[in-house]
């Protein structure tokens, strides 16, 4: 999808960009897209390391027990 993009399409692509958030605030959305970018990768490469370690918790194989209701007689006060 993005392998047919030109030189062109990001030309409009970043015309468009200026014109919607105006030129002060690219920075900031730069710098914010940034960040989030380096948040996101170091989340992915944690649960890459988690599963590598070979340490299950086991959280999908245990079933909760559930948590009893009260009852009538017990809410009376």
């Amino acid at each position: 999808m993005l392998a047919n993009l030109t030189g062109w399409h990001m030309v409009i692509i970043l015309a468009i960009v200026l014109l919607l958030f105006g030129a002060p605030k690219l920075p900031g959305l730069a710098r914010s897209v940034g960040q989030s970018m380096r948040i996101f990768k170091s989340e992915v490469k944690t649960l890459k390391d988690d599963d590598t370690d070979g340490t299950d918790t086991g959280a999908t194989d245990t079933v909760a027990e559930p948590i009893p209701l009260p009852t009538r007689a017990s809410t009376r006060i």
